[in-house]
């Protein structure tokens, strides 16, 4: 099978363009563009972002040898992997995808993961400015309004519709408040849009202290949502996933509420897990090649450099000599079992997973600094422990910039733990099994 992008520079030379201006028009990394001159795979959202700054279809892009006519099915069913399989990257006919709405979409990892298994995103909404700004450069338009504000009647209908809602109120790491938070009753936003637009699934994201929460009725939130969904005629599944087991670099805990409607006649199945994790360690994820974009980092406090310095790979704070800890630290160390042994600054090692990438960064919270660098992780880092591809692009022009990345990226969900629940929701809800 033999792939040729001689389309493309066609093309390009049609529209009176050169390579840099595809890269420019596009958002395209260079590595994006020199893998096309060796008619190397570049990835599905690569292509679309192509066919979408030509305003062309994939036919003016890329020609392949041996690749099966896909049959056009009924809308909304995937046609089968092997039928549309190049090399490791699989084409589909987007207007036979499941059309996806993403509320509180962040900046898109979410999508991507969903764009990768199949699904054609009709609608996006975020209200952070930051996170817009990242899925603007790298899908396109996003709805920013307020989801407060926006009318069913503006929302396209669709056939999935997924939601991370702020996770803020449900956090262990938070004061708790739960629904008492005005951004904890923002679920019902997503029930007001699920109502309206029945779709075939819903997908809802969040941390692990959701299900602990507690409504103002006393009950569990999480059974609360489970019993609206209920009434609005859908089949519930729920479960704490760590991404580790779904093939993520990063032992990170969140809970995954997905919602079949009753006419499908099934509940959804979490896919098995991955038992073999050798290749998750750190070892296999830091060395990035040179010329991939967004290699900068934020520069540590002195106290804090300070502290990373005499830090070994695989330690933490607890790694320091006594005498040489700040008498705030000290304190910690006389009464361990009062703070409750807290893991400050803690280094991961080259050969372990690393742990929850927050929206924070900072060394008191989690594994955010390198192995072997005195340094915090680089946004492409914390983006390849995420499991974001190297062309998906962040902003990093200036101090603030830089910051604000390492929230959206923290806030983000894993692109390949989408992916894989997101193939197992399009298996068991889209797939045409006649």
């Amino acid at each position: 099978m033999q792939i040729s992008y001689k389309p493309l520079w066609h093309t390009l030379l049609e529209k009176g363009m050169t390579k840099e201006d595809l890269r420019v028009k596009a958002k395209l990394t260079t590595n994006a563009i020199a893998n096309m001159g060796k008619d190397q795979n570049i990835s599905m959202a690569t292509l679309l972002k192509i066919c979408e700054a030509l305003e062309c279809d994939t036919s003016a892009v890329i020609e392949v040898q041996g690749l099966k006519k896909v049959a056009n099915g009924n809308p909304g069913i995937m046609p089968t992997k092997n039928e549309t399989e190049i090399g490791n990257e699989v084409f589909v006919n987007m207007s036979n995808s499941p059309r996806l709405v993403s509320l509180f979409a962040g900046c898109g990892g979410m999508d991507k993961g969903f764009e990768n298994a199949g699904f054609h995103r009709v609608w996006a909404n975020d209200f952070d400015a930051d996170a817009q700004a990242v899925f603007k450069m790298n899908f396109g338009e996003i709805d920013g309004r307020d989801i407060t504000t926006v009318p069913v009647e503006d929302i396209p209908d669709c056939d999935i519709i997924t939601a991370g809602f702020p996770c803020q109120p449900f956090s262990n790491a938070g004061n708790r408040r739960g629904v008492y938070d005005e951004r904890g009753e923002l679920y019902l936003e997503c029930l007001r849009i699920i109502e309206s637009k029945n779709p075939k699934a819903v997908l809802f994201e969040n941390v692990k202290g959701l299900l602990s929460s507690k409504h103002q009725s006393g009950k569990r939130l999480i059974e609360v949502i489970k019993e609206d969904l209920e009434n609005l005629g859908y089949r519930v599944n729920y479960k704490v996933v760590n991404a580790s087991d779904y093939g993520v670099p990063q032992n990170r805990e969140r809970m995954i509420l997905v919602a079949f409607r009753n006419d499908l006649g099934r509940t959804f199945e979490f896919p098995p897990v991955q038992k073999d994790k050798r290749r998750l360690t750190l070892r296999h994820i830091l060395p990035v090649p040179e010329g991939v974009p967004n290699q900068t980092y934020w520069p540590y406090s002195p106290q804090a450099q300070e502290m990373i310095e005499q830090i070994p790979q695989g330690g933490s704070w607890k790694s320091i000599p006594y005498e040489k800890l700040s008498p705030r630290f000290q304190r910690i160390r006389d009464d361990m079992k009062r703070y409750h042994a807290p893991n400050f600054y803690r280094r991961f090692s080259l050969d372990e997973i690393n742990g929850t990438i927050t929206a924070s960064a900072q060394p008191e919270n989690c594994g955010i600094t390198h192995p072997t660098e005195n340094r915090r992780y680089t946004i492409r880092e914390i983006a390849r422990i995420q499991t974001f591809p190297d062309d998906f692009l962040f902003i990093d022009n200036t101090t603030r910039d830089i910051v604000a990345m390492y929230k959206v990226i923290g806030n983000a969900v894993p692109v390949k733990l989408a992916e894989v629940i997101a193939s197992a929701i399009m298996e068991q809800a889209f797939t045409d099994e006649g």
